[in-house]
């Protein structure tokens, strides 16, 4: 298929996937309101299926939307938000990205404590969770408002901040920089940060399940990069090459 095509069938795959998500929909109830078979339905999520114009209008209408707005060309969006658990890569592989695009890098957290005016650990301390959500939505609104290009490193439970989540997903282009546990854990103590293994002797089961409770949410991201086997300039370059599709560069 020319490369043309092929791009338009993952837009068109993705942003499907991305209505039905938001409208809780799941793949056979839209197979179903559309006509279409499930293979089907879930190739089309996938970009690999050549749907027929008439077919992609059934498609639009079980998901209330308009044709245009399945096929029109991407206006690019105005940052990159990297996301995943601690150890994922996102400090590190983050301003190497942001150098070679030329752009500023931001971390999300650092901008929560200076809105605090504490450190995280303190904050959660005094104020606990649902305070740090808010200041999380806050700060990364006021982050966006200037409209300008850069590259923000998100904490690691955005996507369970809805509003917060949804804004990343409006306005950047989310990369899930996607690790297996045992990467996160240990790239967490080679930076001599012992804390997460700290009276907790089951530190390791409960990154796990906390990983298995986010993955459905991180796969929500525009791009998935793995970064378990790489080294920090490997995981940057495969985060450039994975933007490059998405008009940066």
């Amino acid at each position: 298929m020319e490369t043309e095509v092929v791009q338009l069938l993952g837009r068109i795959g993705a942003r499907v996937r991305r209505a039905r998500t938001a409208l809780g929909m799941t793949l056979r109830e839209l197979a179903e309101a559309s006509g279409l078979s499930l293979r089907f339905v879930s190739q089309l999520e996938a970009g690999e299926a050549n749907i027929a114009v008439g077919r992609l209008a059934a498609v639009a209408a079980a998901l209330g939307l308009p044709l245009s707005e399945l096929v029109a060309e991407d206006a690019r969006p105005q940052a990159i938000a990297l996301l995943g658990l601690r150890g994922a890569g996102k400090s590190t592989a983050g301003p190497r990205v942001a150098r070679a695009l030329g752009l500023e890098f931001v971390e999300l957290d650092e901008k929560i404590e200076e809105a605090a005016g504490l450190k995280l650990s303190e904050l959660f301390a005094l104020h606990g969770e649902a305070y740090y959500r808010r200041l999380e939505g806050r700060a990364l609104a006021e982050l966006l408002a200037d409209g300008k290009a850069r590259v923000i490193a998100l904490p690691g439970g955005v996507v369970n901040n809805e509003e917060a989540w949804a804004l990343a997903r409006r306005h950047c282009t989310t990369v899930w920089l996607r690790a297996d546990p045992e990467d996160h854990m240990d790239r967490v103590l080679l930076q001599g940060d012992r804390r997460p293994m700290a009276d907790r002797p089951n530190a390791m089961a409960e990154l796990r399940a906390i990983l298995a409770a986010r993955e459905p949410l991180y796969a929500e991201a525009d791009l998935t990069v793995d970064t378990s086997p790489a080294d920090r300039a490997a995981v940057a370059k495969a985060v450039l090459a994975a933007l490059a599709g998405r008009g940066w560069g």
